[in-house]
């Protein structure tokens, strides 16, 4: 599907694009933990969920956490999907305070 193919991108490019920033803004959210200590996978769910929860408007944050904790519950570990929804509750309440 082209409008699929289309969103990949943008949400690749624009992750990648923006990695030193989305980074930060997830190491703000980590106590006690080093992002690369972070599993592959979820360190990948983190960055494009926190791309989105930072530069798409068009998608409300409860979406975008509830996509990103059910990536998580399938391709991540058994306690993934809490890491992730803690850390991206953490960003989006960060978000609205600014």
């Amino acid at each position: 599907d082209p409008s699929t193919l289309e969103f990949a991108g943008r949400l690749i490019e624009g992750t990648c694009g923006n990695l030193e920033e989305i980074d930060r803004v997830i190491v703000r959210q980590l106590e006690h933990w080093d992002l690369n200590r972070v599993s592959y996978v979820d360190r990948a769910i983190l960055r494009f969920s926190t791309f989105s929860l930072l530069y798409q408007d068009d998608v409300p944050d409860s979406v975008i956490i509830n996509e990103a904790v059910d990536i998580a519950k399938i391709f991540g570990t058994d306690d993934s999907y809490r890491f992730v929804n803690g850390v991206l509750d953490g960003i989006r309440k960060e978000k609205a305070r600014s």
